[in-house]
């Protein structure tokens, strides 16, 4: 209180009229945006008593047939249903759908011709290149009896009716027969697929989306039922996976979950390297050697072999197979528990594959595990493919490709270390945090792009992390507003070129921010890791994640979600002004009414006179406390100790505007004569009273030379040119010109 009434008497004449701005309600709280809280998610943001969420267990029979690339499977669903009402049908994903003809893909999306177009770029539909995708479902049958059960197929979703309706608490199988021909990567920009490597002729499959999947039904909405038109991508339901691939003979499989007949699949060579590699932890072990693999290449065999998988408590499955595949495999320290790093790469990937893939899954599962919780499954693959990454429980698919002789830019290096840290960082969000992708993409997305650039900070000082920083970021929300979008934003509704900026940049520089600049590093970890562990195997939505930070900081960040993630505002703060001041070293009494204020007194400034400090400091005059103003209070108010402490201080006011319309803490660094600086930070708050504009009077020492708002644009601030003071002449492009 005694802070409060010095400010006043210093102050008291430069507060800004409340009623003149215009109220946007920034610090206002989320109450009304947020889901009610209840028994299944409360208050806190912690899954209720009464959360409940469904089961599906897969028992399926796979084949690959590399000389059509048709893909045949036979799957029995067992499906439980712990909600607290009964279900009289059930919804299946078709995501190979997506390709199939007239899919909703095709039929909505926006194109256009031009003048001239490269043909690669023509806007075509799947069925361009004569290739038939798709389902085939040849049956859909009940477990028990064998007989037909009654479906219908919407583009990527299917309905099947079962005999009578599921009662809570009960569970159902159900066998489900399928085929669809797997497209060539190469053509279509599709998650999954094979590749075809012209000088051996050989391929590499990366096989997903690849049987019929269990929608998620929840408290939340209902069925998760929304059709996958391409961007958007799963909500999925965890359950036990056995899972048996054929393939030909001299492949290597990788996939979710762990190798259950190694002895039938391997030589037992191969079964020695495998159990060295679990053991050993200092570097990887090659179960299958590029010169192994070289030899395979030249080599087809016409047998085939079966191999099975088990993995539990996961959401999906996924595999890749190639007689082309190096492998190599190392063991990883995680609490109590040492998961297999594992790699598998054609010749083409090498040497970069051989020298930094199992060695990003380490740093990946390392740190992640330090942020969230010890990483619970008993693998984790990387796999090489030709572009764009993608993640699955347990195994993922990962670019960054070196030339054809061998020799590799720092920024294919970059970027395969990248892609890596990211894909196996999915294992933690998605597949683990179960959000709901196909509706909000940056809880996963930018939730692991920000660990992703944490990882490479502490363990890849050599790798840029200035993509997913306020800083990195600036440059993309100074853009046109009107083309972006909020981040609290349907995935499938974000135009493409904002896609990845919005689901994983701007989350990333958000969550960056909050832990730097606003929370610090201690508080959010303790906080992020709470969310973490509180929804590991379990679907979080938005506001679970937004009240658990809160519940386990203490921190009130209603005014950070609101202007981050629901609005396409961005950081940008001028310093309009500073004035510089000292106390009058004369003293006048407040009842001597025939004083008058001096010019240099507090009604003039430098504005208008120069944009520095060479005028000198302005001075005012510090009056004595009215007694019948304070009562009783005023006595505990030196005015003498007060003019003392405040003679020969530097005081100096300050103008900040708030034009980009997002709140921000405000960091300002002073620069003084001697040379010295100094740091101060501010808490976003300072706006909760003027969301445009605030004063603010600052008590210094020594004399300012320069002030810097954000001076290491760790704010996000978008135009940092007018953070200054004195401020700085900009040349015209005129200026520019001549220079030229």
């Amino acid at each position: 209180m005694k802070q409060f009434v010095i400010t006043l008497l210093i102050v008291g004449s430069f507060i800004p009229a409340f009623a003149q701005q215009k109220w946007q309600g920034k610090f206002e709280q989320l109450d009304q945006t947020l889901p009610t809280p209840n028994s299944y998610r409360t208050a806190s943001g912690a899954p209720g008593v009464n959360y409940w969420q469904q089961r599906a267990d897969y028992d399926i029979d796979v084949d690959l047939n590399e000389d059509t690339h048709v893909i045949t499977g036979k799957e029995t669903i067992t499906y439980y249903n712990n909600a607290p009402e009964a279900l009289r049908y059930l919804w299946l994903q078709l995501d190979q759908n997506n390709l199939s003809n007239g899919n909703m893909t095709d039929k909505t999306e926006n194109n256009r011709v031009r003048d001239s177009i490269p043909a690669k770029f023509f806007p075509l539909a799947s069925d361009t290149y004569g290739y038939d995708g798709g389902f085939k479902i040849k049956s859909v049958k009940d477990a028990a009896t064998g007989k037909d059960l009654p479906y219908i197929i919407n583009f990527t979703m299917m309905r099947v009716d079962i005999p009578a309706p599921l009662k809570a608490g009960d569970k159902y199988s159900f066998i489900v027969e399928w085929s669809y021909t797997e497209k060539d990567r190469m053509k279509f920009a599709e998650r999954g697929g094979y590749e075809i490597f012209p000088a051996d002729g050989n391929a590499l499959y990366t096989i997903a989306q690849w049987f019929p999947r269990m929608c998620v039904f929840d408290d939340y909405e209902g069925w998760q039922n929304k059709q996958f038109i391409g961007q958007g991508e799963y909500a999925l339901v965890f359950g036990n996976y056995r899972v048996r691939i054929t393939v030909p003979s001299d492949h290597i499989v990788g996939a979710t979950g762990w190798l259950q007949n190694p002895k039938d699949v391997l030589t037992k060579e191969q079964i020695e390297r495998f159990e060295k590699a679990q053991k050993t932890f200092d570097a990887p072990v090659f179960i299958v050697t590029e010169s192994e693999a070289r030899k395979k290449e030249k080599e087809r065999s016409k047998k085939k072999s079966t191999w099975e998988f088990y993995a539990e408590n996961v959401r999906d499955f996924s595999f890749a197979s190639s007689r082309k595949f190096i492998w190599d495999a190392q063991a990883v320290k995680v609490g109590d528990k040492t998961p297999l790093a594992q790699s598998l790469y054609p010749k083409e990937g090498n040497p970069l594959w051989a020298k930094e893939s199992t060695k990003a899954i380490k740093n990946t599962l390392e740190l992640y595990s330090e942020r969230t919780f010890d990483y619970p499954y008993p693998t984790a693959y990387s796999v090489h493919t030709a572009d764009q990454g993608m993640e699955y429980p347990m195994i993922c698919y990962n670019g960054g490709r070196p030339k054809p002789d061998g020799t590799y830019s720092q920024r294919t290096y970059e970027g395969m270390v990248g892609v890596i840290i990211h894909e196996v960082g999915h294992n933690f969000f998605p597949m683990i945090v179960n959000s709901d992708e196909r509706q909000w993409s940056w809880m996963d997305e930018g939730l692991n792009s920000f660990l992703e650039r944490e990882t490479k900070r502490e363990r890849y000082p050599d790798v840029s992390i200035s993509w997913g920083s306020p800083k990195g970021m600036a440059g993309y929300m100074r853009g046109d507003k009107n083309l972006m979008r909020p981040i609290m934003w349907q995935s499938d509704n974000i135009p493409g070129s904002d896609f990845g900026p919005n689901a994983y940049g701007k989350p990333a520089a958000a969550l960056t921010l909050l832990r730097e600049t606003i929370m610090g590093p201690e508080l959010f970890d303790k906080a992020f890791k709470e969310y973490s562990e509180r929804w590991m195997f379990k679907h979080p939505k938005p506001a679970d994640f937004f009240r658990t930070m809160e519940d386990a900081s203490a921190v009130d960040l209603d005014w950070f979600w609101r202007g981050w993630f629901y609005t396409v505002d961005n950081v940008d703060v001028e310093l309009d002004e500073v004035k510089w001041f000292k106390v009058k070293s004369e003293t006048k009494d407040v009842e001597n009414k025939g004083v008058k204020a001096q010019k240099g007194d507090l009604a003039s400034g430098t504005k208008g006179k120069a944009n520095d400090f060479s005028n000198g400091p302005q001075e005012f005059t510090l009056l004595n406390t009215p007694d019948t103003y304070y009562g009783d209070f005023r006595n505990r108010i030196n005015d003498g100790e007060v003019k003392q402490r405040l003679a020969d201080k530097n005081i100096y006011e300050i103008t900040l505007k708030n034009k980009g319309g997002l709140v921000t803490p405000v960091i300002i660094e002073w620069t003084f004569k001697d040379g010295s600086k100094e740091i101060e930070r501010i808490p976003a708050e300072i706006w909760r009273l003027n969301e445009q504009e605030v004063k603010k009077v600052f008590v210094k020492d020594k004399e300012v030379t320069n002030v810097v708002i954000d001076p290491a644009g760790e704010t996000g601030e978008v135009y940092p040119a007018d953070n200054v003071f004195p401020k700085k002449a900009t040349e015209s492009k005129f200026d520019q010109l001549k220079k030229n």
